[in-house]
């Protein structure tokens, strides 16, 4: 009987807004893909066939073609997303919860702790991104922890911005007023009061960021600081291209597709949650 109603609920946005039902079921695809990317590789990624060496997309039994070892580009390019999207989500997490917490804590404390934490904004926003993360990343060694831990703990400052922002405007509300004439305790504020106010918020700004730390981790690849020698990223694939782009340009082709296409899926996603969130204000 309450499967309905919560049903109901669930799909109403989606309703409201064709865009973002079209992103979550790009996403929704995308996520099917990754949970099932092990069974859908048709090769193993890193075992090589010389006799099938640069087999154009649409051969038999290589969808997408092969690389100079005869290596299946259809399996690497489905091998490859889970680092992707592993490195995005870490380092978009690490960011939500380094840059939400401080942009709560700015707005709540006026004063020393504000300035602090503005002066350690400003600071992180003065280095270069990339430039910053290329260094670090070659300090710290290539892998999946080290990248993705220095990409959130390079872009915390866009959460902590947008929610610093956020939640002076929450904190203006009649009923946090409310809250602190009845002496609620600070902590209660921020996660009983405040932080339900910023999921809308939060929710778009993480959405659009994962695309941007996609984008992040496949130009490090591309590099060469990313992932370890051997595991086929997009960035990686990428790179590996270079040499044999008028032999064989689908080695190209495919990785940049899936960026491209995963990226674009994200945004509509981020797109539809934008226009919800603006409708319900």
């Amino acid at each position: 009987m309450t499967v309905a109603p919560t049903l109901n609920r669930v799909l109403a946005p989606l309703k409201a807004s064709p865009q973002l039902a079209l992103g979550a079921a790009a996403l929704l695809g995308w996520v099917l893909l990754l949970a099932l990317s092990g069974l859908l590789q048709t090769h193993d990624p890193q075992l090589g066939d010389l006799s099938q060496r640069f087999a154009p997309a649409g051969t038999a039994d290589h969808l997408l073609g092969t690389d100079n070892l005869g290596r299946d580009l259809w399996s690497r390019v489905l091998s490859g997303l889970p680092w992707s999207v592993g490195v995005a989500t870490v380092s978009c997490t690490l960011a939500l919860l380094l840059g939400g917490t401080l942009g709560m804590c700015a707005a709540q404390f006026p004063g020393y702790p504000r300035n602090i934490i503005n002066q350690l904004v400003d600071a992180t926003l003065s280095f270069p991104g990339l430039v910053a993360a290329i260094i670090i990343v070659t300090v710290a060694g290539r892998g999946f922890w080290p990248l993705s831990i220095t990409l959130g703990l390079l872009s915390w400052p866009v959460f902590a911005r947008v929610v610093y922002a956020e939640s002076l405007r929450l904190l203006a509300q009649d009923y946090v007023t409310a809250a602190r004439v009845m002496a609620v305790s600070t902590p209660r504020i921020l996660l009983g009061h405040l932080l339900p106010g910023l999921r809308p918020v939060l929710a778009v700004v993480f959405t659009f960021h994962f695309a941007d730390m996609l984008v992040a981790e496949s130009a490090l690849s591309f590099l060469g600081l990313g992932a370890p020698l051997g595991v086929p990223t997009w960035g990686a694939l990428l790179q590996e291209s270079r040499d044999f782009l008028i032999v064989a340009p689908w080695l190209m082709v495919a990785p940049a597709t899936a960026i491209a296409l995963l990226v674009v899926s994200i945004h509509l996603l981020g797109d539809g949650l934008s226009a919800l969130d603006r409708a319900r204000q």
